[in-house]
């Protein structure tokens, strides 16, 4: 099962047995779908975490400057990517795009879509004032695929100024 795949609905179906989800508000339900992001995106993030920080003597603390780390982590496994069949790309992907995505709810808050044309979470920041968003298991695949112009510190500082930049009305995706 692919990461953040039980979002996607229309794909499930549903049983007579199964209960209605009965709430108070509207926004109960997406409060629940964001924690549910949020638990998703923890526990994939956590697999470097726990794989990595050892090595990397505990770098890995949702920091933006363990963005750093991360990146050389990135470089590291581009080396070895050719030998690599997809599925592993994918979940390495995944991971360290999980992690990105957690630095920046952690450091400017946010809120969890899911993007079904790239088959990702997006992480949207300022709403309703602004929205900034944050795709990045692409950008990490384009890390691994180019190298050092595709620098996961860089792209991040590109979006961290944005947001603290960012004026009433003002829609940007960094992808």
């Amino acid at each position: 099962m692919k990461l953040f795949q039980f979002f996607k609905y229309g794909k499930a179906e549903v049983k007579d047995e199964e209960p209605l989800i009965t709430t108070d508000s509207g926004k109960d339900i997406f409060d629940k779908i964001q924690q549910e992001f949020i638990s998703k995106a923890t526990a994939n993030a956590e697999k470097i975490v726990r794989a990595f920080n050892s090595k990397y003597d505990g770098a890995f603390d949702y920091s933006i400057r363990s963005l750093n780390v991360l990146d050389s982590l990135i470089e590291d496994f581009s080396d070895f990517a050719d030998l690599s069949d997809n599925e592993i790309i994918d979940d390495f992907c995944a991971q360290t795009g999980s992690y990105i995505l957690e630095v920046a709810r952690r450091t400017y808050g946010g809120v969890y879509f899911w993007e079904d044309s790239l088959e990702q979470p997006l992480l949207k920041t300022g709403l309703p004032n602004f929205e900034i968003s944050i795709l990045t298991f692409g950008k990490v695949k384009n890390r691994i695929v180019n190298g050092d112009e595709d620098n996961i510190p860089y792209f991040f500082k590109g979006y961290s100024e944005r947001v603290r930049n960012a004026k009433n009305g003002e829609v940007v995706t960094f992808v």
